[in-house]
Formats: C-alpha cells, structure tokens, sequence
C-alpha cells in the first residue's frame, strides 16, 4: 500500500452532509457569479454545456466568453446566460488579447472557468498570464482542456490563484510529464506540484495532502461533453462559495452519481452531457435531503 493509499478518504452522502454548501442567497448575484471562457468556432457547445452544468448546481449568474462567430447562436440557444463574443483568429481560435472585453465580468466574478471548447494552447497560456491580474484575490480559477495544456510545466502561470484542475488521465500524463497508474496518486503529485486543487478520474487532492476518492459513475460518462459538465459543475459550486477543496469534491461526486442514475434509467452507454449536466441538480437534492 502506498503513502497516498493510506491517506484516501471515500466520500459519501452522509461526509458529505457534514461538510455542507454555503447557503443558498435569494438572487442570482448572492448565490455567486461564474465566468466561463471557451467556445471557439468548432466547440462553442463545450462552454454551454459547463455553463449548464454550473447553473444546475445553483450557481446564480452565469457569463459566457465565448468566439464571435458562435455568440449569437449561442445567446439564443442559451438565453440564461450572458453572452460576450471574443474575438478569433482565422482559424477561429479564441485569441488572449480578447480578454479585456471580457475585463468587468472577471473582476465580478466568484469563479472564473477557462478551457471548455478552445483549441490553441498558446493562446491559453496567453489568457493565463493575464487573467490573475483581473481576479478578484478570493476568486476561483478552474481550469479545463486546452487551458491544462496550457499550464503543463508552467505552475507559474498559476501563482497566486485559488486553482482548481481537472485533467482526464491523458491530462494528468502531460501535467506530470510521465505516465501514471492511480488517478488518486497523481492528483495528488499534480496538486502539489502546481498548488492546486485538482479532480482526475474520481480522485480529488489538495496541496495539503488530503485525498479523497469518490465513485466514477462508470463508462456511461465516457461520452463526449462529460467533462465539460464535470469542470461547470466544480465551477460553479466554487462560485455559489465553496472552497476549492469542497467544490471539487462535492462536484465531482453529482457528477459520478449523475452517471450511475443515468446508467440504470436510460442505459449503461449513451447518455449524452447534457442528459448528465441536467441530472445534477437532482443528485445535489438527493445528496443534502439524505
């Protein structure tokens, strides 16, 4: 057995009744305000869905950064969220020197999602070096996708930011530079290494060293867009107040419990995200009404 083996707690309802959510405002700015950035041309669903997922969870105020040429559509397909279009480059690439339009609602903003549907590493990394300057000091930042890329081998990029990360393990390998064998394990190398807070496969690790291990909800979140609502559901339990540790754990697990819901009421494979990201509010009542 290993030295993080021995440290892995196993989360359930009854931990988790006992490390409650901060309690629910009575308007949408009270209950947190979320920043999601992402969507270029080929994938603006990825931020929708992470926004669906973030408002499912009770996040109040939702914005989305999303490339010009799919904003309005989106604002249309999503009327529940504000919509502001980045600019993009010719292949349609969200660009980093779009973020000052994006400026007032990032220094608003509880939590602030960069990642879901964009496709240029560099430009990421751009949007990184520039974002810590405009978070408010107690916001959090999540990161996802591209933007891990983006960070692999550069923690700089995240000093002085509340970050959570959630790699897949094909992320974690490139955060870590070398293969890995237990998601519980490099979390917890990559949580230290990057001093973050980070969810991979089930697995959630602290700097500090606490790890905890949470049901996967099975191959019936293999799809694609699952972890886009994995990453909007951390995000926006990060926005409504909640620590990065207790988002992260407490997201993680509406999303395992979303899979293993959905695998018995419409079947083992093919279930589609957005079926997952709209499941999350039940599992979060479930959860809290014991």
């Amino acid at each position: 057995m290993s030295r993080t083996d021995r440290r892995v707690e196993t989360v359930d309802g009854a931990l988790l009744r006992g490390w409650p959510l901060p309690a629910p405002g009575d308007s949408k700015r009270s209950r947190g305000q979320l920043v999601v950035i992402g969507g270029a041309r080929r994938s603006p669903g990825a931020a929708l869905l992470a926004g669906r997922a973030a408002l499912r969870v009770g996040a109040g105020r939702l914005t989305l950064g999303i490339g010009a040429s799919a904003a309005t559509a989106s604002a249309v397909a999503f009327p529940e969220s504000g919509v502001v279009p980045l600019a993009e480059s010719r292949a349609g690439s969200v660009l980093a020197r779009s973020l000052p339009g994006l400026a007032a609602d990032v220094r608003e903003a509880d939590a602030v999602l960069l990642g879901p549907g964009l496709d240029d590493i560099g430009e990421c990394a751009g949007m990184l070096r520039r974002l810590p300057r405009l978070l408010r000091r107690d916001a959090v930042l999540v990161l996802d996708a591209y933007a891990l890329a983006a960070v692999a081998g550069r923690p700089r990029l995240l000093r002085g930011t509340r970050g959570i990360l959630t790699p897949n393990p094909i992320e974690a390998e490139h955060l870590l530079g070398h293969p890995i064998d237990d998601p519980a394990d490099a979390a917890l190398r990559i949580a230290r290494r990057y001093d973050a807070v980070v969810s991979c496969q089930g697995a959630v690790a602290g700097s500090d060293g606490r790890v905890l291990r949470i049901p996967d909800g099975g191959p019936v979140l293999g799809t694609s867009g699952s972890g886009d609502a994995l990453a909007g559901a951390i995000a926006g339990l990060a926005a409504r107040g909640c620590t990065p540790l207790q988002a992260a754990t407490w997201g993680t697990f509406l999303h395992g419990a979303a899979g293993d819901t959905l695998a018995r009421e419409i079947a083992p494979l093919g279930v589609l995200a957005g079926e997952i990201a709209d499941r999350l509010a039940a599992e979060l009542a479930a959860v809290e009404a014991g």
